[in-house]
């Protein structure tokens, strides 16, 4: 059976969706750690805050509008089963299956951030954490599930959101960082 407009317009939309999910992403997380510092950079801490925020929700829009196109898609072996269990599906068990583990963990970031007053700073912190799992599942999902991974495109567009994870994350475990800096201090 062939493909269809409609299943090459799915195809294309789930993997675009899934590319610019991780672009979004990552600008989450670099902005997360840059507003979490404490500095203010471009904005004030709470624009970052915000900045972080919105940038986060457009990425889990996508993220949703990503698994919802490959599971409309018959020719992409998505199933709901593949998408709520890691490592259940036939297709690319692996790859698939650490996309899955990204997406729970963005559940249970969602959820957490959603009760945030209720939990309490400290435990919306521990949850908050799980980002730096479902960072780099939602990378090395992209590079092992992805079609276009060997496009040089694709490996500009990697090489640049891992850069950008990476050297922020390394500021944030530095002694520059303002708050490791403030807790270290305390010790």
């Amino acid at each position: 059976m062939g493909q269809t407009s409609l299943d090459q317009a799915l195809w294309a939309f789930g993997r675009g969706s899934g590319i610019i999910a991780l672009a979004m992403l990552s600008l989450a997380v670099i902005v997360g750690i840059i507003a979490r510092s404490g500095r203010t950079l471009l904005l004030p801490r709470v624009g970052l805050a915000e900045l972080h925020r919105g940038v986060a929700l457009i990425a889990t829009a996508l993220v949703c509008l990503h698994v919802l196109s490959l599971l409309a898609d018959p020719d992409s072996q998505l199933r709901l089963l593949d998408a709520l269990v890691p490592f259940a599906g036939h297709y690319r068990p692996l790859w698939v299956g650490l996309g899955t583990v990204a997406v729970d963990l963005l559940a249970a970031i969602i959820v957490s951030a959603l009760l945030r007053h209720r939990l309490g700073p400290r435990a919306f912190r521990v949850v908050h954490w799980a980002t730096y799992v479902l960072w780099p599942a939602a990378l090395i999902h992209a590079l092992g599930a992805g079609t276009d991974v060997t496009h040089p495109w694709m490996l500009a567009f990697t090489a640049a959101c891992v850069l950008g994870v990476i050297v922020t994350a390394i500021w944030r475990i530095s002694n520059d960082f303002a708050e490791y800096g403030r807790v270290r201090s305390i010790r």
